[in-house]
């Protein structure tokens, strides 16, 4: 942006015509929204008091007139789009169905049914903007995660710069209280950070210098510098909101199946109507039945409209994935809700999915000093080994004990400490420590399994899972301690990335599989299985783009709170789509025989489709324990 647009208020507010700048067009299109949502609930109120007072009017072309009023309030663009869809896009839908069926019940003089039926229709349609705006602010809420300015250090000044602005190695200033609005690292201060927005975490994470901070959390308790380590477009918070965004594109199998139907059923209603109509009075004295027969004709036309199926099934969908969201969940599509409600398998890496990914001592055999020995002789290495030892210790070793350190790579470490020559290396059971060439003691290592694991299985295995097993590269007495900690049965090791798609293969015999991993060194097994599930995926590129759903934290209890919220939507799915087939069905064979009328059709589809809408929000709104 040139010096000449960044000294423009007007550019600074985000609105100058002059410089084509324009950050408000996020503003403009929901407060059109919310016009268009008034205006028509106004057309609506209008339209229904019309209705309502020409039951009043005993003089019959006032009655029409008024009625006919009311008609155009809420009809006129029903009709236009009915139109226009039919011509440009050679396609009937709902619309088109509302249309003839009043122009037809206007046409044998039911002129009140024909405005009942437009005016029902419009308020389920009021109904339907009204629930996907809830459930789209549902989930912009949770996700509103990204101011408008930002707090940069540049020359030694702190100066407030359009979010935009601020790229990788700038450093930012964030005040307690304040949202963290990029990712990046801590280079001075300390704070707690609330990232429940992201990971649906409730307990604020301690940070400190050189821990990582996300965009979208917000700076509980002190102010901190940032290093920026990606700009917006690449954050945390801009990637989350982008899968949410996009999550309907994958569609899932009912869901696509309903859009399908929806097409063809429509042009078959309309077929049948005709039938009705025009064919049915030959047979049974075509003079005096023609007109009960088109009425009849005109009713199914009402009954029969999808709204109820192509509104609630998406809807109950998308609240699925607002719901999974609030709880730390994303769920790149649709597709994988439905899988993942239907798990028969599931299979978990062993390292940083079911363990914590960080060695730690387990026990000492031999001289309990050699830990001591052990911590300074590997002071100064970075392998995580060392690292494990010296945590263990517990002490700051004492840096003038320690001379003369050499490194062997594979093999170990060997240093002068106090005088003696300490030899810490690779065992046959752990890491040996030598003291003048003696042995001294044996350290065990291990990974810590994760304090929910063990939890987290069990109630997988109450929700029925049949199958549960453990497929990693590590040792075999690693991955069956880990297994066995966990209460899980099954378990293989010492699996190359090809070896773990093969006992991948093997446990997808038991049906719909799903991998649980890290998403950085098991894309290969996490595209094969049916759902991949990436833990922890919050600041992992691979696990965003590798996984169909990502777990945003470390939190094993996320999976079965995954599954509840799957079956939880299917449910709901299923209810929605029992429901309006089976009043439908009804009214339809009780209009057949002549034993429903125009009221019975406005129920069976605005009444239903209204209460299917109501049924799909407890989607939204469902929290699981």
């Amino acid at each position: 942006m040139s010096e000449e647009v960044i000294a423009c208020e007007a550019c600074a507010r985000g609105y100058c015509l002059e410089h084509g700048v324009d950050n408000r067009h996020i503003e403009k299109e929901e407060a059109h929204e919310e016009s268009e949502t008034r205006g028509e609930l106004i057309k609506i109120i209008l339209a229904g008091i019309l209705f309502a007072s020409s039951f009043f009017v005993p003089v019959l072309w006032v009655k029409s007139a008024i009625l006919g009023v009311a008609y155009l309030i809420v009809g006129a663009e029903v009709i236009i789009s009915a139109v226009r869809e039919l011509i440009h896009e050679h396609s009937i839908d709902e619309e088109f169905l509302m249309t003839i069926a009043t122009v037809g019940a206007m046409a044998i003089g039911e002129l009140t049914e024909a405005v009942a039926v437009m005016l029902f229709y419009s308020v389920g349609e009021l109904l339907e903007d009204i629930a996907c705006d809830r459930s789209r602010k549902s989930i912009t809420a949770l996700l509103e995660l990204r101011p408008d300015k930002i707090s940069l250090k540049r020359d030694g000044r702190i100066t407030e710069y359009p979010l935009e602005e601020a790229a990788a190695g700038d450093i930012a200033v964030f005040s307690a209280g304040e949202r963290i609005s990029l990712d990046g690292v801590i280079l001075s201060g300390s704070t707690e950070v609330d990232n429940s927005a992201l990971t649906g975490e409730s307990l604020p994470i301690p940070c400190g210098v050189g821990d990582p901070v996300y965009g979208g959390g917000i700076n509980l308790s002190g102010a901190v510098e940032v290093r920026v380590t990606k700009p917006y477009a690449e954050s945390s918070a801009a990637r989350i909101l982008e899968l949410v965004e996009n999550a309907q594109e994958k569609k899932a199998k009912t869901e696509r199946f309903i859009t399908r139907f929806a097409r063809k059923y429509t042009v078959a209603v309309v077929l049948l109507a005709i039938f009705i109509a025009f064919v049915c009075p030959i047979f049974t004295g075509y003079a005096a039945t023609f007109t009960s027969w088109f009425y009849r004709g005109l009713t199914l036309l009402v009954v029969s409209c999808p709204c109820a199926f192509v509104i609630s099934v998406p809807l109950t969908f998308f609240a699925g994935i607002g719901c999974a969201s609030r709880n730390g969940i994303l769920f790149k599509g649709t597709s994988s809700i439905e899988t993942v409600a239907r798990l028969d398998a599931i299979a978990f890496d062993k390292t940083g999915t079911l363990t914590k990914g960080e060695l730690s001592v387990s026990g000492i055999d031999g001289d309990h000093d050699a830990l001591r020995l052990a911590a300074h002789a590997e002071s100064l290495s970075s392998h995580p080994i060392a690292k494990a030892i010296v945590k263990a210790y517990g002490k700051e070793p004492v840096a003038s004990l320690v001379s003369d350190i050499r490194e062997e790579a594979g093999m170990g470490v060997t240093a002068n400490v106090g005088g003696d020559e300490i030899f810490v290396g690779r065992g046959e059971n752990g890491v040996e420590v030598r003291k003048n060439g003696n042995y001294i003691a044996t350290i065990h290592l291990s990974d810590q399994i994760k304090e929910g694991a063990p939890a987290a299985i069990f109630s997988l295995k109450e929700l029925g899972t049949k199958r549960l097993a453990v497929i990693s590269g590590d040792s075999e007495s690693a991955v069956k301690s880990t297994a066995e900690a966990a209460g899980i049965e099954e378990s293989s090791a010492r699996l190359t990335p090809e070896g773990k798609c093969d006992a991948l293969s093997e446990l997808k015999k038991s049906g719909r599989t799903a991998f649980v991993g890290d998403g950085i060194n098991d894309a290969p097994v996490l595209a094969m299985a049916d759902v991949g599930i990436a833990m922890g995926g919050l600041g992992s590129d691979a696990a965003i783009e590798t996984a169909d759903v990502v777990i945003l934290d470390d939190s094993l209890a996320r999976l079965p709170m995954a599954v509840k919220i799957s079956r939880r939507t299917m449910s709901i799915v299923y209810q929605c789509m029992a429901f309006a087939f089976a009043a439908k069905l009804a009214v339809i064979v009780l209009e057949l025989f002549g034993l429903a009328g125009m009221w019975a059709a406005v129920f069976a589809d605005v009444g239903v489709t209204v209460l299917c809408i109501l049924n799909a929000l407890r989607a939204l709104n469902y929290k699981a324990k």
